[in-house]
């Protein structure tokens, strides 16, 4: 018999075997039933707008489920503030500065690192994706065959209830899917929805019956009825991805799968709004999280440590009793399975001291395509970033140059925050404003090259101390962390400048930019 199946050695934790399958069935050993994977992601959702964290404005029943039954993490964080590298690194379970042009956006995706779903699969699970998988970028031209998140599932669609929404039907899909799967065999899925990802129908949260004092801001946004309403419409997206999500729960019940099902919900990386998507703050990287295994993990737990995506991915493959098989590109993260069947809460492994994140390109955003490359350290009480050049605009080149090659208008650039929106025509309109010109600026002006920031009193991320002389303790203690993780890591940019980044192709339109000295 051909066949062959992966199984764990006890003396060797995760040890990967080949086992003939009849040698197996000759001995007479059986093997505990491996779990089904369910993972949720969506696109651009930052960690407190769900209502299991309060905020009002928006209804998550689904997620809320899923914390309640399970394990909610106040603490996960996405890889990147940006889709396609931080996809690509829970996918690889290697940082993005570890995979090459897959960390940053809009590249390609090197055949050498491998997606853990191609493992899963090798492994006897039967695997599937719907929705956004690893994008945007060019996997083909790698050699890959297909979306490194799995063999798609989209055929079946849906009438959008509002403009902005995809068409795609991602429960029914996931349906599809599961009768497809061959009776007994355990699966993988991948649910990753385009909301809520720019562009909304403008005034849908409020024309839904959403009310302004519902939608706070976060602090580094003007609280105005402006940004209130685009804050609403965004929350009705999030809870779109959240209705397919409850629906994909409702049919593993009906099957008998749930509790069998490992349930991770997160998102890619924050809000699309200003100065929080495409930036090392807290509202860029921090996403929630939330965990349901049945009765493998002890349910209605909130747990403080710090998660990070290369984490997630190193769960799953501990939790289908896989290892991954590359000695020259190791995994980077730690399975948080022993966090999972803890009875504890609050902090559970006390070794788990820091997240770390990055961010190259975003999009065509710059002179010349460049990137704008941020590291950046979060403990529990601190966030250090280290912006490593200064000179360049975070939130992109301020004016654009036209096809004939004069510039355009003032404020035209700023191509690192998505399609805009109304929160980001707002704050141009108001540019000039006494009161409200300083949050325009917040979200584009040039940056030092550190700022720490104490994420318990100043989670907008506000007030920089990293040139507080009663901070230059914390400040040396984490730059020189952040600094050798980086080079135990193999990071270009601490190694030899990371030029190389710089030179990776761009699979999507180029914007044109005028040179920086003769830019305003």
């Amino acid at each position: 018999m051909n066949s062959s199946l992966y199984i764990t050695c006890k003396s060797a934790r995760l040890a990967l075997l080949l086992v003939p399958l009849a040698e197996l069935q000759a001995a007479g050993t059986s093997t505990p039933a491996r779990p089904n994977i369910l993972f949720a992601v969506s696109d651009d959702q930052s960690h407190a707008h769900t209502s299991y964290e309060g905020y009002k404005a928006v209804n998550t029943p689904a997620f809320d489920r899923v914390a309640r039954e399970g394990v909610f993490f106040r603490n996960g964080f996405a890889a990147s503030p940006g889709c396609s590298p931080s996809r690509a690194a829970f996918l690889t379970g290697r940082h993005t500065w570890q995979i090459e042009q897959a960390g940053t956006h809009s590249s390609s995706f090197p055949a050498k690192y491998v997606a853990f779903p191609d493992l899963l699969e090798q492994a006897g699970y039967f695997v599937g994706m719907t929705g956004k998988g690893w994008a945007p970028g060019n996997f083909q031209v790698d050699g890959r065959l297909r979306n490194p998140a799995g063999p798609e599932f989209s055929k079946r669609t849906t009438k959008p209830p509002h403009t902005g929404i995809n068409r795609n039907d991602y429960a029914a899909n996931f349906a599809d899917f599961l009768s497809a799967r061959p009776k007994g065999q355990p699966f993988y899925f991948w649910y990753g929805a385009t909301e809520p990802h720019r562009n909304y129908e403008k005034g849908v949260g409020l024309k839904m019956g959403k009310k302004l004092e519902d939608a706070p801001p976060p602090p580094f946004l003007p609280d105005t009825p402006e940004v209130r309403s685009d804050i609403l419409d965004y929350c009705v997206e999030i809870e779109w991805f959240d209705a397919h999500l409850g629906r994909m729960l409702k049919l593993l019940e009906e099957a008998g799968e749930l509790d069998n099902t490992l349930v991770i919900v997160t998102s890619d990386n924050g809000m699309p709004f200003p100065r929080a998507k495409g930036n090392t703050y807290e509202y860029g990287f921090h996403v929630p999280l939330a965990v349901r295994w049945g009765a493998r993990a002890r349910g209605g737990r909130s747990v403080d440590d710090l998660i990070g995506f290369v984490d997630l991915s190193a769960t799953i493959l501990d939790a289908a009793g896989v290892q991954h098989p590359s000695n020259k590109y190791p995994p980077s993260g730690r399975s948080i399975i022993n966090i999972l069947t803890s009875p504890k809460e609050g902090v559970v492994d006390q070794s788990r001291t820091a997240v770390y994140a990055a961010r190259e390109r975003h999009s065509s955003a710059r002179y010349n395509n460049w990137t704008y490359p941020q590291r950046a350290l979060r403990t529990t009480n601190f966030l250090y970033i280290r912006n490593f050049r200064p000179d360049r605009w975070p939130a992109g080149d301020p004016v654009l140059l036209r096809d004939d090659g004069t510039l355009d208008g003032p404020h035209s650039g700023y191509k690192d925050m998505d399609e805009g929106g109304p929160t980001l025509e707002f704050l141009i309109a108001k540019a000039d404003d006494p009161t409200l010109g300083k949050y325009l600026q917040l979200a584009v002006a040039q940056r030092p090259a550190e700022e720490l920031y104490d994420i318990k009193h100043d989670p907008g991320c506000l007030n920089n101390l990293a040139a507080v002389s009663k901070y230059a303790d914390t400040r040396r203690g984490l730059a020189t962390q952040l600094d050798d993780y980086l080079r135990q890591t193999g990071d270009a940019r601490v190694l030899d400048g990371g030029e190389i980044w710089e030179t990776y192709p761009r699979y999507a339109p180029i914007r044109k930019f005028p040179k920086p000295d003769s830019q305003p």
